[in-house]
């Protein structure tokens, strides 16, 4: 993992304070996604909300009940060519709807940094969730607050493109 820029050492503490508390779980699952999705819309792919301190990805699933494209803007961590995004859903008790829609159908498209790829999407189980747990979590540390909130194991994802 590369040196963080002085963005990210000035605002990263700030953002993962605001972002791991109890009532941003609320409130986040509905602003975060449509400033996202709107920003993209205005700016051509450039920009994203929080990309100046963690990457960034949109992941277009099958819907699992509709079958209809579904797009949702996620944190990631880049990995070996492909990246691993968590379902945590903000803290919220539920797993999110993409995580059910990537089980039942694995196959989706990622864009990042405006290159779209084809990805197949394998849930981590095991050491290797382990493992990556540890890593996501140096990288961006909310996710250990999101996880002590909930009952449910928060879903992690390998997205290997094909």
């Amino acid at each position: 993992m590369s040196a963080p820029t002085p963005v990210q050492r000035v605002f990263r503490p700030l953002f993962q304070s605001i972002s791991g508390s109890p009532w941003f779980a609320k409130v986040g699952p509905k602003l975060v996604p449509a400033l996202d999705r709107g920003l993209h819309r205005m700016t051509g792919g450039r920009v994203m909300l929080a990309q100046a301190l963690i990457p960034q990805l949109y992941l277009t699933t099958t819907g699992a009940k509709s079958g209809q494209p579904r797009v949702t803007p996620l944190l990631c961590m880049p990995e070996d060519g492909g990246w691993i995004v968590v379902g945590s859903n903000f803290g919220q008790e539920k797993h999110p709807a993409w995580t059910g829609n990537l089980l039942k159908e694995p196959r989706a498209t990622v864009e990042f940094r405006k290159r779209a790829y084809e990805v197949t999407g394998t849930l981590l189980e095991g050491a290797d969730r382990e493992a990556t747990w540890t890593r996501l979590n140096a990288m961006w540390p909310v996710f250990d607050r999101y996880q002590s909130r909930v009952d449910r194991d928060l879903r992690l994802f390998r997205l290997t493109p094909v």
